[in-house]
């Protein structure tokens, strides 16, 4: 019998940190086949984004895009994703896109947070007031329960806004000064200029990169990828296509060579000192999705 995961229920049942051990295992499974489709009518858009992993099923994330939802007051993008048996190909579960959106998007983050940022880190900045910040706030919170949360935002209405659902949060007037003084920087913008710069970067930090998703986006400067040791979730999905490191790569800035390692090689996820700034490109990808799906329904049938 298929299984419909619908947000609130699914999410009570769930624990970021448990997922973050989900998405470690899953990267044992062999690599994913991958295929993102999109479909076009005016601004309108239907992207489906499709993963096949050998001994953990398939996944096919449909997402529809109405630009102009937003101003009949109607959210801009729905969706489901649906997850099958690798057996025998049987529609196991239909989930809500939000909620394996928001988990497997801060969850990637949280997994390479929680190798690389110090364990002692107490200062944690969000840059970028959005729904991912959110997402953040509650993933960051569970790995780093001792930790200070501050928002910086391009818009002082957005920061604020965020604080009335955090109160805990504190506001940051000057980037500058709040990435001087955080362990670890968490930026979620869709800025296509850099809003990072590297010569703001202390000894010791964890720098998570969010926002950017294509060719032409950047959240860090090239000072800051050069200062620091450079991981991302897939080399495959990253490097080649998201401005974040295909635009420095190509400028020859850095090199490909020069990252680190993607979560398939998760035992090179270490800092090699305190001292050292550590980097993550979040590029997501269809087959975080399909991990996220197994963890939340592997959940649901738990409870």
């Amino acid at each position: 019998m298929t299984v419909m995961i619908p947000f609130a229920e699914g999410e009570a049942r769930m624990e970021w940190l448990a997922l973050t051990k989900a998405l470690a295992a899953g990267h044992d499974f062999p690599k994913a086949a991958v295929e993102d489709v999109f479909l076009y009518q005016g601004d309108n858009t239907l992207l489906n984004r499709s993963a096949w992993i050998e001994g953990m099923g398939l996944a096919v994330k449909c997402a529809t895009i109405f630009p102009a939802n937003k101003d009949k007051g109607q959210p801009a993008i729905g969706g489901a994703v649906n997850l099958f048996s690798g057996q025998d190909g049987t529609l196991e579960a239909i989930l809500d896109f939000h909620l394996v959106t928001k988990w497997k998007t801060a969850g990637d983050s949280l997994l390479a947070a929680t190798r690389l940022a110090r364990a002692d880190s107490r200062n944690i900045l969000i840059v970028g007031a959005g729904t991912v910040g959110h997402s953040l706030r509650q993933a960051y919170g569970a790995a780093f329960p001792d930790a200070k949360f501050t928002i910086w935002n391009r818009s002082p209405a957005g920061a604020q806004a965020f604080k009335d659902q955090h109160p805990d949060v504190a506001i940051a007037d000057d980037l500058e000064t709040a990435v001087r003084a955080a362990d670890i920087i968490t930026c979620a913008t869709m800025s296509t200029e850099p809003v990072l710069r590297g010569d703001w970067l202390q000894p010791g930090q964890h720098v998570d990169l969010i926002g950017a998703y294509r060719p032409d986006m950047r959240e860090a400067d090239d000072t800051a990828l050069t200062r620091a040791r450079i991981f991302v979730d897939n080399i495959h999905t990253t490097a080649g296509h998201i401005g974040e490191l295909k635009i420095p790569i190509a400028a020859g800035v850095i090199a490909q060579d020069d990252i680190v390692a993607d979560f398939y090689d998760l035992t090179a996820f270490e800092r090699h000192s305190d001292d050292e700034i550590t980097l993550f490109k979040n590029g997501g990808g269809a087959h975080l999705d399909l991990m996220t799906c197994r963890y939340i329904l592997d959940a649901w049938n738990a409870a």
